[in-house]
């Protein structure tokens, strides 16, 4: 797959940053994920991702066990899973999913958070075919080698297996996400930098400049909006 995963420090740094919102924006996952099914991750697989995805960024069991404790008692509180794709600054591309219990709320504030960042919505499939969504687990201490071994013998399907950023890179399709993060815990691996469900860019972008502010302010705004759960772009990471 080749050097798709270009932000793997960036990852590291986002689990000691805004830990509050990032908790928030897990618990909200967790209890929409578990009205989905059965409130139990051994039945619920899109329950279990996102409890799987959860340790990597250590979410207190509390909001866990809350966020889960909430569907069981058949909330009533509904929310609608979104996608906008839009455009940034020098045709740099961005990908939004929200969860959003009010789509006209955030429809505006996705809208304007592009509009006052040099930005713009498109439509329903602009952006999206120019990324592949896939599974990305990163960590250390163990060789390319090792783990290519290692999978082959849990016959576990992968796309790529890399080093980058001093890690191990692991690509799968999104649905083997559980069978890959069980495989690599039973091998050793006791912590993931990175293990994500995430849409990754087939070609990247490089901004300086004002654009380059004027495209970071435009992912803080989005970043920062309450409904908004996830953000993907296509601008390479500068060092």
């Amino acid at each position: 797959m080749g050097r798709k995963w270009n932000n793997i420090k960036e990852k590291k740094a986002s689990k000691d940053a805004n830990t509050s919102r990032i908790y928030a924006k897990f618990g909200l996952e967790i209890y929409v994920a578990a009205r989905k099914g059965e409130p139990d991750p051994e039945s619920n697989r899109a329950l279990k991702v996102v409890l799987e995805r959860a340790k990597t960024y250590n979410v207190p069991k509390a909001i866990i066990d809350r966020a889960i404790d909430k569907a069981k008692r058949g909330a009533e509180e509904n929310y609608d899973e979104l996608r906008y794709e839009g455009f940034g600054p020098n045709g740099s591309m961005v990908i939004v999913d929200a969860l959003t219990n009010n789509v006209n709320r955030t429809a505006a504030a996705v809208r304007a958070a592009f509009t006052k960042n040099g930005g713009n919505l498109g439509v329903t499939g602009s952006v999206a075919y120019m990324f592949d969504a896939a599974a990305v687990f990163a960590f250390e201490g163990k060789s390319v080698d090792d783990v290519i071994e290692l999978l082959l013998e849990a016959d576990v399907d992968v796309r790529d297996v890399v080093e980058e950023d001093e890690s191990v890179v692991v690509y799968a399709e999104p649905d083997q996400y559980s069978a890959v993060q069980e495989a690599l815990t039973r091998a050793g691996v006791a912590e993931f930098a990175v293990a994500e469900l995430t849409m990754i860019p087939q070609t990247y972008v490089s901004l300086s400049g004002d654009a380059a502010a004027q495209f970071e302010k435009l992912i803080d705004t989005l970043d920062e909006l309450e409904d908004v759960q996830n953000v993907y772009h296509n601008v390479e990471n500068e060092d």
